[in-house]
């Protein structure tokens, strides 16, 4: 009788519905779906009326994604209560702490959340710890960038002007590129099988499963379509993200062949190098197009074999902490090309020729702008403890690690 009930409801709602043009009779069951919908919104709930229930909708929907519904109907679906209480306890277990889930950008005017415009599942969002992540680099590209732009770094109103902007650019690189080494980490043969489908994934996995793919196909369509909704998408921006893509593949791979003791190519160690800070990049064509300025392919040039150095520096500083973690480092990469008593030689000359680019195009640049510049590469040095800095700190090769998977193994022993 109950049943019966249900399905002249939601009869009287389809026929109400379609008097009012709102479904089309093309497809029965979004149309049915439709029908429970609308039902279950005008069915009582507490206090909420009906724009509160409308509102409720559109600020949750964002954090509903299918991989979200895929863990709930796994969860729900069972038919043993018993089952689902322990399904319940271990999705507790397995997912606190793992993620948050992202935070949307679509809140706003609750009359419109552009729902209409939007798919969801094809927007860019950022997470929390992408947001802390990329913290650090936003506020060195603040101080060392906005110069460049005759732009005051202690007037809060430059910064937070464009901040919006370029905060949600970094984030979104930042996820992509905790996703990349995710993806990095995992077996080769668990790869094969989340871009198949074969197998179920759980916790974290379910995440990386679900935009594994991404990178086979286009990671930066998302944050591209919101640059280009803003007027903001040039073609230099573009070009930036295919050297985006390509620092990622080429991280898999270099990595990925390290740790199964596979050859790597110089070719590809170098061009991954030049690659890696293509975020900064992209955050300094953003601020010319935000300016509405030209860009200055001296400063871009200049600031291009900096960021080469800096790069650099960072690998010699973090040596270690990336071959505990398997991340792309120049060092362990001349290491295995050529061997521990070649590798700092090899590293050294590099260097040199990086640092003779870097003179030229410093006196290149305008007295004022050289002098301003050179200071914040004094703070920068002693803010990172004069550690292999340039271009004022000192150049120190780390200690090398010979058997990276021996020294990873001594380093979990002792913990």
């Amino acid at each position: 009788m109950e049943e019966l009930k249900k399905l002249e409801e939601e009869q009287r709602m389809l026929i109400f519905m379609k008097s009012h043009g709102v479904v089309s009779s093309s497809n029965d069951d979004s149309s049915r779906f439709l029908a429970n919908l609308i039902l279950l919104l005008i069915k009582p709930c507490g206090d909420l009326d009906l724009n509160e229930k409308c509102s409720l909708i559109c600020e949750q929907i964002p954090a509903i994604s299918d991989s979200f519904l895929e863990q709930a109907s796994r969860l729900f679906n069972s038919q043993d209560p018993l089952q689902m209480e322990d399904k319940v306890s271990g999705y507790r277990k397995s997912c606190v702490g793992n993620f948050l889930p992202p935070v949307s950008d679509c809140k706003g005017d609750r009359k419109d959340n552009g729902l209409k415009q939007e798919n969801f599942e094809d927007m860019a969002v950022v997470g929390l710890d992408a947001m802390q992540r990329a913290n650090s680099t936003l506020e060195d590209f603040c101080r060392s960038y906005f110069m460049f732009h005759g732009m005051d770094i202690n007037a809060p109103q430059s910064i937070f002007k464009y901040l919006p902007v370029l905060s949600f650019t970094e984030c979104y690189i930042y996820q992509m590129d905790i996703l990349n080494e995710k993806i990095v980490n995992l077996p080769t043969n668990k790869v094969a099988f989340l871009e198949r489908g074969y197998e179920m994934p759980e916790g974290n996995e379910s995440w990386i499963a679900k935009h594994i793919d991404v990178f086979r196909t286009d990671p930066f369509r998302s944050l591209a379509d919101q640059l280009e909704r803003h007027g903001l998408l040039t073609e230099r921006i573009i070009e930036e993200f295919r050297c985006g893509e390509e620092y990622w593949a080429l991280e898999r791979k270099l990595c990925s062949a390290l740790m199964n003791q596979q050859e790597i190519s110089t070719e590809d160690v170098m061009k991954a190098i030049h690659l890696k800070s293509f975020d900064y990049r992209v955050l300094n064509l953003l601020l010319y197009q935000l300016r509405g300025e030209k860009v200055n392919d001296l400063h871009m040039e200049f600031l291009s074999i900096s960021e080469l150095l800096v790069e650099v520096s960072d690998d010699l500083f973090d040596y270690e902490d990336d071959v505990l973690e398997n991340n792309f480092n120049i060092l362990r990469m001349f290491v295995r090309i050529c061997g521990p008593s070649t590798a700092p030689v090899m590293l050294a000359k590099y260097i040199a020729e990086a640092e003779e680019k870097y003179d030229s195009l410093l006196k290149a640049l305008d007295p004022q702008l050289c002098s301003s510049y050179q200071r914040r590469c004094e703070e920068a040095t002693k803010e990172g403890g004069n550690i292999s800095g340039h271009p004022l700190g000192t150049w120190s090769i780390p200690p090398l690690i010979i058997d990276e998977e021996l020294h990873r193994s001594n380093y979990l022993n002792s913990k």
